[in-house]
């Protein structure tokens, strides 16, 4: 039976795996959280893994506060690169398969297609670029590895966009939204299947995978099917993201390719319509 840790425990991937691994008693899993395991701490996570011989470590822990990163910078990295090179050296040393989880924002936007895997990443805020050095640890340090980007991750638990529209709908007579900002919502149920698959198949098709749910759209458009699935009575009105005021820059277009992930699964991602109408059912 494989012994699979699973950092960031409490986050919005963290307990979707948690959910959907619940009673199959098919791996031996080991949820961890900031309580429970210092991953900034490197003699806290030699002794962790001498304790117990891991097979895969899915790394879900992560600095996601994307305006406060620009102030809180060194913090971001210590969360998003430091603690990523320490898990990565440990893996390396005791031959760990390490699923790494990343994200859109290592892309500037420029670009007029959905992002591939190969494409050069070009980070404009320090959150990109403490998860762009994240990356790079991993690579340096390990041939057995995934790294998985995502984007737009949304979920049951914790604090992300689907919660936050709900919440101020039922409070507001009108939310303005950033219409010219677009990317892939992604469920984070979903990517947690694509993450289990990893394990499950023993794939050895090592590197970088792009993961979200399928169809792309502006923050202002998922606003408005948020509030269309919940039947609340509030307007969503488009802002641009210059009259927004954020501290942070953000990618124009994020939207990412998942071809390889679906060939990997040999099955379509699910549509992001129809996964946010699965979310808003559960809340």
């Amino acid at each position: 039976m494989k012994n699979i840790l699973v950092t960031g425990a409490k986050g919005q991937l963290g307990s979707s795996i948690q959910e959907l691994v619940k009673g199959l008693g098919l791996y031996q899993f080991v949820f961890t959280d900031s309580e429970t395991l210092d991953i900034t701490n490197e003699k806290d996570i030699s002794n962790f893994f001498k304790e117990t011989n891991f097979d895969y470590c899915i790394n879900c822990a992560a600095y996601t506060a994307v305006d406060r990163a620009e102030i809180e910078t060194e913090l971001c990295y210590k969360s998003n690169a430091e603690a990523v090179q320490i898990l990565a050296k440990t893996c390396a040393k005791h031959s760990c398969i390490l699923i790494h989880i990343s994200t859109d924002f290592i892309f500037d936007g420029k670009k007029n297609e959905p992002y591939i895997e190969t494409d050069q990443p070009n980070p404009l805020n320090v959150y990109g670029l403490s998860k762009l050095k994240g990356e790079n640890y991993v690579k340096e340090y390990l041939d057995s590895y995934f790294i998985v980007r995502t984007s737009w991750v949304y979920s049951e638990y914790g604090n992300n966009f689907v919660k936050t529209i709900l919440k101020l709908g039922e409070q507001m007579e009108r939310l303005n939204v950033i219409s010219d900002q677009y990317g892939s919502p992604t469920y984070a149920k979903d990517l947690a299947e694509f993450i289990i698959a990893l394990v499950h198949k023993d794939s050895k098709d090592f590197g970088i995978y792009h993961f979200s749910n399928r169809g792309n759209i502006s923050w202002y458009d998922f606003a408005k099917a948020i509030i269309e699935l919940s039947n609340i009575n509030t307007t969503i009105l488009p802002i641009a993201s210059k009259d927004y005021k954020a501290k942070a820059l953000r990618p124009k277009n994020s939207v990412i390719n998942t071809d390889k992930a679906q060939n990997f699964l040999e099955k379509p991602v699910k549509n992001w319509k129809q996964s946010l109408a699965k979310c808003i059912e559960k809340l």
